[in-house]
């Protein structure tokens, strides 16, 4: 399996419909065992911080065996478009 920041950008853009999606690859040697990501979703509306979370783990759930660190933000459309005006 591929791991790479690129690989997971595209698999949570196309699962969760995402608007917007960084994938950061944390690992001090970038051996990509090591993940921040940001994505901003419409499905997301509505739901509280865990729920957003449980979106998220299953669509990565594969590649989750194989990462050792993931660090996750989640966003819906709105909260984002608030985020960039700061």
């Amino acid at each position: 399996m591929e791991l790479s920041a690129e690989s997971l950008r595209e698999k949570l853009q196309r699962d969760l419909e995402a608007e917007h999606v960084e994938v950061e690859d944390t690992t001090p040697n970038r051996c990509a065992s090591s993940f921040r990501v940001l994505v901003v979703s419409a499905k997301f509306e509505g739901k509280p911080l865990l729920q957003r979370h449980r979106l998220v783990n299953p669509c990565l759930a594969e590649e989750l065996l194989h990462i050792r660190a993931f660090e996750q933000k989640t966003l819906t459309p709105e909260h984002w478009a608030r985020e960039q005006q700061k």
